[in-house]
Protein backbone atom coordinates (compact mmCIF):
# COMPACT_ATOMS: atom_id res chain seq x y z
CA UNK A 1 0.00 0.00 0.00
CA UNK A 2 2.75 3.02 1.10
CA UNK A 3 4.86 1.34 -1.91
CA UNK A 4 3.01 3.19 -4.35
CA UNK A 5 2.24 6.27 -2.24
CA UNK A 6 6.04 7.03 -1.53
CA UNK A 7 6.71 6.15 -5.47
CA UNK A 8 9.23 3.32 -3.93
CA UNK A 9 9.68 -0.07 -5.87
CA UNK A 10 9.52 -2.13 -3.44
CA UNK A 11 9.15 -3.15 0.15
CA UNK A 12 12.39 -1.82 1.81
CA UNK A 13 11.58 -3.18 5.40
CA UNK A 14 10.35 -6.36 5.08
CA UNK A 15 10.92 -9.39 7.40
CA UNK A 16 11.88 -12.05 5.01
CA UNK A 17 16.20 -12.13 5.16
CA UNK A 18 16.90 -10.97 1.72
CA UNK A 19 20.57 -10.80 1.06
CA UNK A 20 19.80 -7.76 -1.56
CA UNK A 21 19.08 -5.80 1.16
CA UNK A 22 22.45 -6.98 3.40
CA UNK A 23 24.06 -3.98 5.53
CA UNK A 24 27.71 -4.19 6.88
CA UNK A 25 27.21 -2.49 10.32
CA UNK A 26 30.17 -2.99 12.63
CA UNK A 27 29.18 -6.17 14.12
CA UNK A 28 28.17 -7.80 10.27
CA UNK A 29 31.36 -6.64 9.12
CA UNK A 30 33.06 -8.29 11.72
CA UNK A 31 31.50 -11.52 11.61
CA UNK A 32 31.96 -11.85 7.55
CA UNK A 33 36.12 -10.76 8.63
CA UNK A 34 35.56 -14.23 10.38
CA UNK A 35 33.94 -16.32 7.87
CA UNK A 36 36.45 -14.95 5.26
CA UNK A 37 38.71 -16.08 7.59
CA UNK A 38 37.73 -19.77 7.70
CA UNK A 39 36.94 -20.27 3.97
CA UNK A 40 40.96 -19.20 3.45
CA UNK A 41 41.88 -21.62 6.40
CA UNK A 42 40.23 -24.14 4.43
CA UNK A 43 39.13 -26.07 7.50
CA UNK A 44 37.73 -26.69 11.12
CA UNK A 45 34.39 -24.80 12.84
CA UNK A 46 32.91 -21.17 12.52
CA UNK A 47 30.31 -20.58 14.93
CA UNK A 48 28.11 -17.21 14.52
CA UNK A 49 25.97 -16.63 17.26
CA UNK A 50 23.44 -13.54 17.77
CA UNK A 51 19.99 -13.10 19.84
CA UNK A 52 16.74 -13.13 17.76
CA UNK A 53 16.16 -10.85 15.05
CA UNK A 54 20.52 -9.86 14.85
CA UNK A 55 20.56 -10.61 11.12
CA UNK A 56 22.16 -14.02 11.17
CA UNK A 57 20.30 -15.59 8.23
CA UNK A 58 21.10 -12.05 6.06
CA UNK A 59 24.70 -12.55 6.88
CA UNK A 60 24.95 -16.30 5.71
CA UNK A 61 22.77 -15.75 2.47
CA UNK A 62 25.06 -12.64 1.74
CA UNK A 63 28.21 -15.03 2.05
CA UNK A 64 26.68 -17.31 -0.12
CA UNK A 65 26.26 -14.21 -2.39
CA UNK A 66 29.88 -13.89 -2.49
CA UNK A 67 31.16 -17.13 -3.06
CA UNK A 68 32.73 -18.16 -6.52
CA UNK A 69 30.85 -21.06 -7.68
CA UNK A 70 33.78 -22.35 -9.64
CA UNK A 71 35.82 -22.75 -6.15
CA UNK A 72 32.93 -23.40 -3.50
CA UNK A 73 29.83 -26.07 -3.58
CA UNK A 74 27.59 -24.38 -0.39
CA UNK A 75 24.49 -25.53 1.24
CA UNK A 76 22.44 -24.52 3.72
CA UNK A 77 20.15 -26.53 6.52
CA UNK A 78 17.92 -24.98 8.79
CA UNK A 79 17.90 -26.97 11.67
CA UNK A 80 15.20 -28.56 14.16
CA UNK A 81 15.42 -31.08 16.53
CA UNK A 82 16.74 -33.32 14.43
CA UNK A 83 18.42 -36.91 15.18
CA UNK A 84 21.98 -37.76 14.09
CA UNK A 85 21.35 -40.07 11.17
CA UNK A 86 18.42 -37.42 10.54
CA UNK A 87 20.70 -34.57 10.28
CA UNK A 88 23.38 -36.54 7.84
CA UNK A 89 19.94 -36.83 5.64
CA UNK A 90 19.72 -33.09 5.58
CA UNK A 91 22.83 -32.83 4.77
CA UNK A 92 22.97 -35.46 1.91
CA UNK A 93 19.91 -33.61 0.44
CA UNK A 94 21.12 -30.37 0.79
CA UNK A 95 23.63 -31.04 -1.63
CA UNK A 96 21.61 -32.46 -4.11
CA UNK A 97 21.87 -35.94 -3.77
CA UNK A 98 19.79 -38.41 -3.11
CA UNK A 99 18.56 -39.02 0.66
CA UNK A 100 17.19 -42.21 0.37
CA UNK A 101 18.54 -45.13 1.67
CA UNK A 102 18.72 -48.48 3.57
CA UNK A 103 21.33 -47.32 6.18
CA UNK A 104 23.64 -44.51 7.55
CA UNK A 105 26.66 -46.28 5.55
CA UNK A 106 25.15 -45.92 2.58
CA UNK A 107 24.37 -42.55 3.26
CA UNK A 108 27.86 -41.51 3.91
CA UNK A 109 29.42 -43.24 1.33
CA UNK A 110 27.18 -41.28 -0.64
CA UNK A 111 28.41 -38.30 0.38
CA UNK A 112 32.11 -38.98 0.66
CA UNK A 113 31.97 -39.78 -3.12
CA UNK A 114 30.44 -36.24 -4.05
CA UNK A 115 32.74 -34.37 -1.90
CA UNK A 116 35.78 -36.06 -3.95
CA UNK A 117 34.66 -35.79 -7.03
CA UNK A 118 33.85 -32.03 -6.49
CA UNK A 119 37.72 -31.89 -5.22
CA UNK A 120 38.82 -33.55 -7.91
CA UNK A 121 36.81 -30.36 -10.20
CA UNK A 122 38.78 -27.91 -7.78
CA UNK A 123 36.10 -27.50 -6.11
CA UNK A 124 35.73 -27.23 -1.87
CA UNK A 125 32.38 -27.45 -0.04
CA UNK A 126 30.70 -25.73 2.45
CA UNK A 127 27.96 -26.35 4.92
CA UNK A 128 26.48 -23.86 7.15
CA UNK A 129 23.62 -24.94 9.76
CA UNK A 130 20.99 -22.61 10.79
CA UNK A 131 19.32 -22.34 14.38
CA UNK A 132 22.12 -24.72 15.55
CA UNK A 133 20.84 -24.31 18.48
CA UNK A 134 18.65 -27.14 18.08
CA UNK A 135 21.03 -29.82 17.39
CA UNK A 136 21.21 -32.75 19.80
CA UNK A 137 24.84 -32.97 21.30
CA UNK A 138 24.74 -36.11 18.95
CA UNK A 139 23.88 -34.81 15.63
CA UNK A 140 26.90 -31.88 15.95
CA UNK A 141 29.14 -34.91 16.78
CA UNK A 142 27.93 -36.42 13.50
CA UNK A 143 29.12 -32.86 11.95
CA UNK A 144 31.98 -33.18 13.58
CA UNK A 145 32.66 -36.64 11.79
CA UNK A 146 31.84 -35.13 8.77
CA UNK A 147 34.99 -32.94 9.04
CA UNK A 148 37.55 -36.46 9.19
CA UNK A 149 36.58 -36.55 5.30
CA UNK A 150 39.97 -35.35 3.72
CA UNK A 151 41.96 -35.65 0.70
CA UNK A 152 45.63 -35.71 1.84
CA UNK A 153 45.99 -33.11 4.11
CA UNK A 154 43.03 -31.14 3.20
CA UNK A 155 39.41 -30.86 4.38
CA UNK A 156 36.79 -31.75 2.10
CA UNK A 157 34.20 -30.54 3.67
CA UNK A 158 33.94 -27.44 5.61
CA UNK A 159 30.84 -26.17 8.27
CA UNK A 160 29.54 -22.91 9.88
CA UNK A 161 27.65 -22.93 12.89
CA UNK A 162 24.70 -20.20 13.25
CA UNK A 163 22.47 -20.14 16.46
CA UNK A 164 21.23 -18.29 19.30
CA UNK A 165 23.66 -17.45 22.13
CA UNK A 166 23.01 -20.32 24.14
CA UNK A 167 24.45 -22.67 21.77
CA UNK A 168 28.36 -21.02 22.07
CA UNK A 169 27.59 -21.37 25.75
CA UNK A 170 26.50 -25.75 25.36
CA UNK A 171 29.27 -25.68 22.91
CA UNK A 172 31.99 -24.64 25.13
CA UNK A 173 30.29 -26.14 28.64
CA UNK A 174 29.13 -30.01 27.62
CA UNK A 175 32.35 -32.27 28.19
CA UNK A 176 31.03 -34.87 24.98
CA UNK A 177 31.52 -31.77 22.30
CA UNK A 178 35.09 -31.69 23.50
CA UNK A 179 36.66 -33.01 20.39
CA UNK A 180 34.21 -30.36 18.51
CA UNK A 181 35.47 -27.76 20.28
CA UNK A 182 38.91 -28.51 19.54
CA UNK A 183 38.48 -28.19 15.58
CA UNK A 184 36.54 -23.96 16.05
CA UNK A 185 39.25 -21.83 14.83
CA UNK A 186 37.00 -18.55 15.39
CA UNK A 187 33.34 -17.38 17.03
CA UNK A 188 31.91 -14.17 17.10
CA UNK A 189 28.45 -12.46 18.54
CA UNK A 190 26.41 -10.50 16.49
CA UNK A 191 25.37 -8.06 18.67
CA UNK A 192 22.48 -4.91 18.11
CA UNK A 193 23.60 -2.07 15.96
CA UNK A 194 25.24 1.16 17.31
CA UNK A 195 22.82 4.02 17.35
CA UNK A 196 25.25 5.91 14.80
CA UNK A 197 24.41 3.37 12.45
CA UNK A 198 20.93 3.63 12.13
CA UNK A 199 20.38 6.67 10.13
CA UNK A 200 22.56 4.61 7.36
CA UNK A 201 20.21 1.71 7.70
CA UNK A 202 17.13 3.16 6.91
CA UNK A 203 18.71 5.23 4.02
CA UNK A 204 20.57 2.31 2.48
CA UNK A 205 17.80 0.53 2.70
CA UNK A 206 15.25 2.71 1.38
CA UNK A 207 17.57 3.64 -1.79
CA UNK A 208 17.28 0.08 -2.74
CA UNK A 209 13.58 0.17 -3.63
CA UNK A 210 14.54 3.58 -5.67
CA UNK A 211 13.84 6.33 -2.44
CA UNK A 212 13.66 9.75 -3.52
CA UNK A 213 13.75 11.80 0.08
CA UNK A 214 10.47 10.95 0.42
CA UNK A 215 9.34 10.06 3.35
CA UNK A 216 12.10 12.41 5.13
CA UNK A 217 12.75 10.94 8.47
CA UNK A 218 13.80 13.84 10.91
CA UNK A 219 17.14 12.67 13.59
CA UNK A 220 14.67 12.79 16.27
CA UNK A 221 12.33 10.17 14.57
CA UNK A 222 15.58 8.47 13.87
CA UNK A 223 16.63 8.99 17.34
CA UNK A 224 13.58 7.44 18.84
CA UNK A 225 12.97 4.55 16.04
CA UNK A 226 16.69 3.36 17.83
CA UNK A 227 15.40 3.61 21.57
CA UNK A 228 12.18 1.74 20.79
CA UNK A 229 14.24 -1.24 18.38
CA UNK A 230 17.30 -0.87 20.66
CA UNK A 231 19.40 -1.64 17.66
CA UNK A 232 17.81 -5.29 16.46
CA UNK A 233 17.38 -5.31 12.68
CA UNK A 234 14.02 -7.49 12.81
CA UNK A 235 12.49 -4.84 15.31
CA UNK A 236 13.28 -1.68 13.78
CA UNK A 237 12.29 -3.55 10.38
CA UNK A 238 9.03 -4.19 11.63
CA UNK A 239 8.21 -0.78 13.15
CA UNK A 240 9.61 0.87 10.13
CA UNK A 241 7.13 -0.62 8.17
CA UNK A 242 4.34 0.01 10.42
CA UNK A 243 5.61 3.98 9.78
CA UNK A 244 5.37 3.97 6.50
CA UNK A 245 2.31 2.42 6.04
CA UNK A 246 1.14 4.90 8.57
CA UNK A 247 2.70 7.57 6.96
CA UNK A 248 0.47 6.76 3.88
CA UNK A 249 -2.31 6.15 5.46
CA UNK A 250 -2.40 9.71 7.27
CA UNK A 251 -0.69 11.30 3.59
CA UNK A 252 2.58 12.45 5.96
CA UNK A 253 6.10 13.34 3.98
CA UNK A 254 7.84 14.10 7.06
CA UNK A 255 8.47 11.40 9.76
CA UNK A 256 9.50 13.11 12.92
CA UNK A 257 9.10 12.11 16.54
CA UNK A 258 5.91 12.22 16.90
CA UNK A 259 4.95 9.93 14.07
CA UNK A 260 7.44 7.40 15.22
CA UNK A 261 5.35 7.82 19.31
CA UNK A 262 2.20 7.45 17.61
CA UNK A 263 3.30 3.96 15.26
CA UNK A 264 4.77 2.84 18.93
CA UNK A 265 1.63 3.33 20.71
CA UNK A 266 -0.44 1.72 18.24
CA UNK A 267 2.13 -0.96 18.03
CA UNK A 268 1.80 -1.54 22.41
CA UNK A 269 -2.04 -2.02 21.77
CA UNK A 270 -1.90 -4.92 19.56
CA UNK A 271 -0.72 -6.83 22.81
CA UNK A 272 -3.53 -5.22 25.13
CA UNK A 273 -6.04 -7.20 26.61
CA UNK A 274 -9.11 -7.78 24.47
CA UNK A 275 -12.39 -6.76 25.78
CA UNK A 276 -15.35 -8.91 25.18
CA UNK A 277 -18.63 -8.62 26.34
CA UNK A 278 -21.62 -11.31 27.87
CA UNK A 279 -24.76 -11.69 28.89
CA UNK A 280 -23.17 -11.64 32.80
CA UNK A 281 -20.62 -8.71 32.60
CA UNK A 282 -17.46 -7.99 30.51
CA UNK A 283 -14.39 -10.55 30.86
CA UNK A 284 -10.78 -10.25 29.97
CA UNK A 285 -9.37 -12.22 27.41
CA UNK A 286 -5.52 -12.43 27.65
CA UNK A 287 -3.42 -10.93 24.79
CA UNK A 288 -1.78 -12.78 22.03
CA UNK A 289 1.90 -13.77 21.93
CA UNK A 290 3.53 -11.69 20.29
CA UNK A 291 7.38 -11.96 18.95
CA UNK A 292 9.87 -9.56 20.20
CA UNK A 293 7.71 -7.65 23.12
CA UNK A 294 4.34 -8.87 25.24
CA UNK A 295 3.41 -6.69 28.12
CA UNK A 296 4.74 -7.84 31.45
CA UNK A 297 2.53 -10.00 33.87
CA UNK A 298 2.90 -7.04 36.33
CA UNK A 299 1.89 -4.55 33.35
CA UNK A 300 -0.93 -7.02 32.19
CA UNK A 301 -2.11 -7.35 36.05
CA UNK A 302 -2.20 -3.45 36.36
CA UNK A 303 -4.26 -2.51 32.96
CA UNK A 304 -6.69 -5.37 33.61
CA UNK A 305 -7.30 -3.65 37.06
CA UNK A 306 -7.77 -0.42 35.46
CA UNK A 307 -9.53 -1.36 32.62
CA UNK A 308 -12.31 -3.56 35.19
CA UNK A 309 -12.60 -0.24 37.24
CA UNK A 310 -13.71 1.66 33.59
CA UNK A 311 -15.99 -0.69 33.08
CA UNK A 312 -17.49 -0.55 36.61
CA UNK A 313 -17.68 3.49 36.74
CA UNK A 314 -19.70 2.88 32.78
CA UNK A 315 -21.85 0.00 34.29
CA UNK A 316 -22.59 2.79 37.15
CA UNK A 317 -23.64 5.57 34.83
CA UNK A 318 -25.21 3.14 32.56
CA UNK A 319 -27.59 1.91 35.33
CA UNK A 320 -27.75 5.57 36.94
CA UNK A 321 -29.19 6.49 33.16
CA UNK A 322 -31.78 3.72 33.26
CA UNK A 323 -33.32 4.85 36.41
CA UNK A 324 -33.30 7.78 35.58
CA UNK A 325 -34.91 7.13 32.05
CA UNK A 326 -37.46 4.65 33.65
CA UNK A 327 -38.39 7.54 36.31
CA UNK A 328 -39.01 10.08 33.28
CA UNK A 329 -41.12 7.26 32.32
CA UNK A 330 -43.58 6.67 34.84
CA UNK A 331 -43.77 10.53 35.30
CA UNK A 332 -45.07 10.60 31.40
CA UNK A 333 -47.18 7.60 32.22
CA UNK A 334 -48.95 9.39 34.80
CA UNK A 335 -49.20 13.00 32.98
CA UNK A 336 -51.18 10.38 30.57
CA UNK A 337 -53.28 9.02 32.88
CA UNK A 338 -54.17 12.42 34.01
CA UNK A 339 -54.82 14.06 30.79
CA UNK A 340 -57.30 10.86 29.62
CA UNK A 341 -59.22 11.68 33.17
CA UNK A 342 -59.76 15.30 32.11
CA UNK A 343 -60.67 14.57 28.70
CA UNK A 344 -63.51 12.22 30.67
CA UNK A 345 -64.74 14.77 32.50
Amino acid sequence: MYESFYNLQGRPFQLTPDPRFYYSSRTHKKAMAYLTYGLNQGEGFIIVTGDIGTGKTTLVRHLFDTLDRNEFIAAMIVSTQLSAEDLLRSVVAAFGLDAQAEDKGQLLARLERHLREQYKMGRRALLVVDEAQNLSNAALEEMRMLSNFQEGDTALIQSFLVGQPEFRERIFVAPELEQLRQRVIATHHLEPMEREELAYYIEHRLKLVGWDNDPCFTAEAVEAIYNHSAGVPRRLNTLCSRVLLYGSLEEIHTIDENVINTVVADMSSDTRPVVTTSSARPTMQPPSTANDATIPLEGQSKEAEEMEGRLEKLEGMMKSQDETLQKLTNIMAQLAAGGSKGDDD
